[in-house]
């Protein structure tokens, strides 16, 4: 009797070292400088600081957003995960996933999910800066490499992910509106719980969550997944373009609560080393 409670005591005590070292106990309470494994050892890591003076500027095809432009099929599921907002990113209305191809993309990735990252009332929460400026909130549209069946075989290997971020500024009047990110940010107010979910009809594009960024103009680089594991898999594309938004629009994220039910603020990573890497950066027409 005593030898099975011990057996069952180890065995806890073994789901429990894997729960934590597998990534999944992790929070933004010291913006990542806590993390363990790939982590804390990866030399290719994100965020990071851009550059336009310091970045090489490259030749290489604009980015090209296949079924971008057409509906989402309904009902589209946003979770409250405790780290972030997070939306599936469903077939469109053609039976086809969105895509994207060019940059230094070698073939086609399809979106798979996107979630955002914010700061506080009093601060900013963006993981890139550009020009060492930092910005309100980064959405990241994350995209698995066709020729990877699912988003975990995709994030080991090299190859694996290609992630869009698009960085927004709060303005008080914005000039632009983004049907498709309103949609999303109205749903925010039904998932303030951790781990609350709630559904959106389809019906509008991925292109209505980030208008007219332009994608002439953009930095790349090869980094890694901003949350454990941080698997060192992923074609970063931030744009240059920010775009605006409203307060009352972003003041929906710190209203939400994470797996503590403490206030979820400052879900950002700090800015991690460049060791030796090469920035690229798009600019100008060109094909």
């Amino acid at each position: 009797m005593q030898l099975n409670v011990f057996h069952k005591l180890l065995l806890f005590l073994l789901l429990v070292y894997q729960h934590t070292s597998n990534g999944a106990d992790w929070n933004h309470k010291t913006n990542g400088r806590s993390w363990k494994g790939k982590c804390a050892s990866g030399e290719k890591q994100s965020p990071i600081l851009l550059s336009a003076e310091k970045a090489r500027i490259l030749l290489m095809p604009r980015i090209v957003f296949g079924n971008y432009h057409v509906k989402l099929r309904g009902p589209i599921s946003i979770t409250n995960n405790g780290h972030t907002v997070q939306m599936d990113i469903p077939e469109t209305s053609n039976g086809r996933k969105p895509y994207i191809v060019g940059g230094t993309l070698k073939g086609r990735y399809v979106a798979d999910g996107l979630h955002f990252h914010w700061g506080s009332p009093d601060s900013r929460g963006s993981e890139h800066l550009i020009n060492k400026q930092k910005f309100d909130v980064e959405l990241h549209i994350v995209h698995r490499n066709i020729k990877y069946i699912d988003i975990n075989k995709a994030a080991a290997k090299k190859d694996g992910l290609a992630v869009v971020a698009v960085l927004f500024k709060i303005v008080e009047e914005p000039k632009r509106i983004f049907p498709g990110l309103n949609r999303v940010m109205n749903a925010v107010a039904k998932i303030q719980k951790d781990e609350a979910k709630t559904t959106i009809p389809g019906g509008f594009t991925l292109d209505q969550m980030i208008g007219n960024v332009n994608p002439h103009d953009f930095f790349t680089y090869r980094g890694s997944l901003t949350t454990p594991l941080c698997q060192e898999a992923v074609t970063w594309i931030v744009f240059s373009d920010v775009l605006p938004v409203s307060h009352s629009s972003v003041s929906k994220f710190w209203k939400l609560r994470d797996h503590e039910d403490r206030i979820l603020i400052n879900n950002f990573r700090k800015v991690q080393h460049l060791n030796g890497r090469h920035i690229f950066h798009r600019v100008g027409k060109f094909v």
